[in-house]
């Protein structure tokens, strides 16, 4: 069971049971107790959620230790974790829940408001907060005999929206994280002596495997600091001399504007890894200039996530590129036909290896539409240099990415479209020096009808998550359209300056 991922904490409290394994905001765990706390969580989750092999359960929960210790006991007990978004509306994760067929909630009392909100729109069978049942659970009560996952089984389903406007669940299983491990493993040279702080959220995949699993693998310390304060975040990485850090841009940039960015020691840095969304040449060689390593790289949900990594040799020489693909990872870029394309044009990315999801959760036939002869077709197009090192050239979908998070047009437009003053509604992403990306909503409107720029965003609010509410809605009388009689998106992407301003002079 070597790629279970319960095997490696219980190995490692064999091996290194008195090696910091894990920090929190109060409490430090050594290996062993590592291991004591899966059991005590395995022995918890077992009794009190009813729950049978392969049945899911959903987590709603801001960043935190606990959080960590429930995917190591669903490793343990074969259950599938649903990690929620917590800044999703509860409409949002509403579907989530019912899509998923989750029996069960664990949620921190914080959240209790977004719970009740969510309660209300969907039943379960049992639900308990983190505080009334783990720190306090009785070791008697443990069970040693608990039959682990199997390895290829659905372990995480990790929910991405899709072009349809529906999310889809991307059903990871243990093998995949194991991969993912050794990969970035390998890419960061990762050992027992790293110190891995984890500030994307947990939740996402980006918080499991950049590089919270990674490190438990390499027998290093993970360090959980709870909410994201970068006055906080600077404090950690001098004071526990932090070594490997995986950030989005919005991050490394708050860092780097807040006031003791430039009194903090940054010596025990090894590296710094950004991703999710483009990041800022500027701000990569802000970072290099104070000496501090920030490389790039590239990876998905679908992937678990990592698929390339710049090295440490070239993460200064190859600024812009996101790498070569990591160790146990092939990949092609193809045309439309499914050809390999020639060095230097863009083809669509194309990835295959151990790390790549199972399925969409429900989805055969979406599925089937992904993975092709073993290759995940992603949709985004991507170039090679002479050396072989990749450059990502747009996406084919319209997807925006803004701060990291994911944004489908047509989820938006939906929402839009269920105003009744709204003729026709086209969402665009636009560049933005803060977040990466934001949305734009361009609206026409019914004949003899009106709508104010707030009313559309404040409509959205109680819909969509904040980061989806377009930043700004200009209205025209007709929407721009190709010669198909299709909205042209990409000629209001390469006119919205013009756009903007003749949406002044709609009345």
């Amino acid at each position: 069971m070597e790629r279970s991922i319960a095997y490696w904490i219980r190995k490692r409290a064999n091996i290194t049971p008195n090696r910091v394994a894990l920090i929190g905001e109060n409490r430090e765990f050594t290996y062993q107790d590592l291991f004591s706390e899966v059991n005590r969580v395995s022995a918890f989750l077992q009794q009190k959620l009813h729950l049978k092999k392969g049945e899911r359960f959903a987590i709603l929960s801001q960043n935190r230790v606990e959080y960590l210790i429930t995917y190591f006991a669903a490793a343990q007990l074969g259950f599938v974790a649903v990690p929620l978004n917590i800044r999703l509306s509860a409409s949002e994760l509403a579907y989530q829940i019912q899509d998923s067929g989750a029996k069960a909630i664990l949620y921190e009392s914080e959240l209790k408001s977004l719970f009740d909100e969510l309660h209300q729109l969907v039943s379960f069978e049992s639900a308990h907060t983190f505080e009334e049942g783990y720190a306090v659970f009785p070791m008697d009560n443990i069970q040693h005999d608990f039959s682990e996952g199997i390895p290829n089984d659905p372990y995480i389903i990790c929910y991405t929206s899709g072009t349809t406007g529906k999310p889809k669940g991307a059903v990871l299983t243990q093998e995949n994280m194991f991969w993912n491990a050794l990969n970035n493993q390998y890419a960061l040279d990762l050992t027992s002596s790293d110190k891995c702080l984890v500030i994307l959220p947990l939740f996402h995949i980006g918080g499991i495997g950049l590089f919270a699993f990674p490190t438990f693998l390499s027998g290093g310390t993970v360090i959980v600091p709870g909410k994201f304060h970068p006055k906080n975040v600077l404090k950690i990485i001098e004071d526990l001399q932090v070594t490997v850090m995986m950030g989005v841009p919005t991050i490394f940039n708050t860092l780097k504007n807040e006031e003791s960015f430039h009194q903090t020691d940054f010596k025990s840095v090894r590296v710094f890894c950004s991703g999710g969304a483009p990041c800022p040449v500027e701000l990569i060689e802000d970072y290099h200039k104070k000496g501090i390593p920030l490389y790039q790289g590239f990876g998905m949900t679908e992937t678990s996530p990592t698929v390339f990594m710049l090295s440490k040799e070239d993460f200064q020489r190859k600024v812009g590129s996101i790498g070569k693909p990591v160790m146990f990872c092939e990949i092609d870029l193809v045309d439309d036909l499914g050809k390999s394309v020639k060095q230097g044009e863009v083809g669509e990315l194309i990835i295959k290896g151990g790390n790549v999801f199972k399925e969409y959760w429900g989805l055969p036939e979406k599925t089937a539409e992904a993975i092709i002869d073993g290759w995940f077709y992603t949709g985004d197009l991507a170039y090679k240099d002479e050396e072989g090192y990749i450059y990502i050239a747009g996406r084919k979908k319209d997807m925006i990415i803004s701060g990291g998070e994911n944004i489908y047009p047509l989820e938006i437009e939906q929402v839009i479209g269920e105003l009744k003053e709204v003729n026709e509604v086209a969402v665009i992403g636009i560049q933005d020096e803060k977040w990466g990306e934001v949305p734009i909503a361009i609206v026409s409107l019914k004949e003899n009808e009106s709508l104010l720029e707030e009313q559309v965003q404040n409509y959205c609010s109680r819909k969509l998550a904040k980061y989806k509410v377009p930043k700004q809605v200009v209205f025209l009388d007709d929407l721009p359209k190709n010669a198909t009689g299709k909205l042209d998106k990409k000629v209001m992407q390469q006119n919205y300056n013009f756009i903007h301003l003749a949406s002044k002079n709609v009345k």
